[in-house]
């Protein structure tokens, strides 16, 4: 058995995580390793839910959904890490630290999200997260997910 994660297409994506349109924050995973790492991909479109009111006239991704963003590619890692665990527990957002915005994110941009598994400490799981644009460093953030229930 490998360790690698094949590459995910939205419909994919969805059978691993429970966001729908408009808060699914990822278009599709490129590869990884399970128990370790995934980079996932979203394309930053001109029809985005937040477009006429963050900012208009100069649209900018708010920093909150690219957090977000990254919470759900590492979803989709701990998902396909508990490969053998039923039912699938259903992770949430505990916590957002260093967080840091280096860049504006806007239309046209395409976001690829690098996660990395720190620990995983009681069923919750520590990442270190980084969102490029051409590989551009535009977010660093560690980010947190526990359980709290099951899918």
């Amino acid at each position: 058995m490998t360790n690698s994660i094949d590459p995910m297409d939205l419909h994919q994506i969805k059978e691993a995580l429970p966001h729908r349109d408009p808060f699914l924050m990822i278009d599709r995973i490129i590869g990884g390793k399970v128990d370790e790492s995934i980079t996932a991909q979203k394309d930053i479109k001109d029809d985005e839910f937040w477009i006429d009111g963050h900012f208009p006239r100069r649209p900018v991704m708010p920093g909150v959904l690219v957090i977000e963003a990254m919470a759900q590619a590492g979803g989709v890692l701990s998902y396909l890490s508990l490969i053998d665990v039923e039912p699938k527990p259903l992770f949430f957002l505990g916590g957002v630290n260093n967080a840091r915005f280096r860049r504006a994110l806007i239309p046209g941009d395409l976001l690829t999200i690098d996660v990395d598994v720190d620990r995983v400490r009681h069923g919750i799981w520590f990442y270190r997260c980084r969102a490029t644009v051409d590989g551009e460093l535009a977010v660093a953030a560690d980010v947190t997910c526990g359980p709290g229930g099951h899918r």
